[in-house]
């Protein structure tokens, strides 16, 4: 018995040894049952979180998230904005071109001079704000690298095509021949093209040359726009000076509806002007400043730009797309071959007493025909005229020479030579 319990005693740690791996083998297939469970918790939180996003669907890429997110409402507010301005101002583009066909197409004789350069720059206008309002998707997505080239570089050449337009407007109203007929839309391209080389460049620098991603600071992006800001002072200081002028200048000509003309559309340029400053003012000043201060520096960058977007968008367009298409249309309509009506004519002087009423040529004092009889006004000096005759046209006699005498000479080949003291 002693020699089996010691035989027992060395075979226990030979049990021990061999129950440890089959220890640690239950231990593994404990963890491993509980860890799928885990694993199941955190995938189907993986699989609910886009859920979690209300109106987004499941499979969406967190970067799309604003455009549906119920949350942040911000998102699905300017992307309807954008969306019916980009569409009101498609629709008012091809409205105008349709109008100026037909208006050419049935117009009796050859078209205004200047007319192509007018539809021509309006249509230039038209399209960068569309494009200002298409823009605004490129912000309510998150910054990557899909979406930080277009950022850089449509937000600055759209807004720079309108402010160049704007400008180029001016210079026309000003009376600038530069900026007359077709020189107008040459005025705003020429103008814009200054910022698409900036921007062009800024975008080669960084992503070919450095070889580093499309990254941006705030304080950055707002540098790349300050010649769009030159352009957009320009515009606000000559329409500012074409309101004056208009305003305190008046004219004595027959031209009253042409002026009150010039005088909306000076009054309509200074005011979309001034409101796209006031909107430049703020986007700048909340995304190099109060985005920081309120400590809401990454999360409103985003909607501070898309609002800056959609807001001056809306401001081009109501401000200065549809005045000048109506002061247009208006002004072709009213300038078509139309037959004259002297209907309602008045003398400027009906006014005066004594001066507008129109007297017959009997009325006259010194008037007199010659086949009605003489009642003495000739014999009365009062009612004689210094500059009549001593006769009247009947008592000429068809018989009798009333030639004027002329100088008789000899002098057939040089008859003034006695005149200038010649022999």
């Amino acid at each position: 018995m002693a020699v089996s319990s010691q035989k027992h005693r060395s075979l226990l740690p030979l049990l021990f040894l061999a129950c440890l791996p089959l220890a640690c083998l239950c231990q593994t297939n404990s963890s491993s049952t509980i860890s799928p469970a885990a694993n199941g918790t955190t995938a189907s939180s993986n699989a609910t979180s886009p859920r979690r996003v209300r109106g987004c669907g499941a499979g969406l890429d967190p970067a799309y998230r604003y455009l549906c997110d119920r949350r942040a409402a911000w998102g699905i507010v300017l992307e309807a904005l954008a969306s019916a301005g980009f569409l009101l101002t498609v629709s008012l583009l091809c409205g105008l071109l349709l109008w100026t066909l037909c208006a050419c197409a049935s117009s009796r004789g050859p078209p205004r001079g200047g007319v192509g350069g007018v539809v021509l720059s309006m249509s230039l206008f038209l399209l960068a704000t569309a494009g200002i309002f298409a823009a605004t998707f490129a912000f309510i997505v998150r910054l990557n690298a899909e979406t930080c080239p277009t950022r850089v570089f449509l937000f600055s050449v759209l807004f720079a095509l309108a402010f160049s337009c704007l400008l180029a407007r001016c210079l026309a109203l000003l009376g600038f021949a530069a900026a007359r007929g077709w020189g107008e839309p040459a005025v705003a391209v020429g103008l814009s093209a200054v910022q698409v080389i900036i921007s062009a460049q800024w975008l080669l620098v960084v992503l070919v040359r450095d070889g580093r991603p499309c990254e941006y600071s705030q304080g950055e992006f707002a540098m790349l726009q300050i010649y769009v800001l030159c352009l957009l002072a320009l515009a606000a200081v000559l329409s500012l000076h074409i309101l004056c002028r208009s305003c305190s200048t008046y004219s004595y000509s027959y031209t009253g509806s042409v002026r009150r003309h010039w005088r909306a559309q000076a009054a309509l340029l200074c005011l979309t002007a001034l409101a796209s400053v006031a909107v430049w003012a703020a986007w700048i000043g909340m995304l190099t400043r109060g985005n920081l201060e309120a400590g809401r520096r990454p999360a409103w960058d985003d909607p501070a730009l898309s609002i800056a977007l959609v807001a001056n968008g809306w401001v081009l367009l109501l401000g200065h797309g549809l005045s000048q298409v109506a002061f247009f249309c208006r002004g072709e309509a009213a300038a078509r071959d139309l037959p004259l009506s002297f209907a309602g004519w008045t003398s400027p002087n009906a006014d005066i007493p004594g001066l507008g009423s129109q007297k017959e040529g009997k009325e006259n004092g010194s008037f007199e025909n010659d086949g009605e009889p003489r009642r003495g006004r000739r014999m009365d000096p009062k009612l004689r005229s210094p500059y009549e005759s001593g006769f009247s046209m009947t008592e000429i006699d068809p018989e009798k020479d009333y030639t004027i005498p002329r100088p008789q000479t000899t002098n057939y080949t040089e008859p003034y030579d006695d005149y200038y003291g010649q022999d």
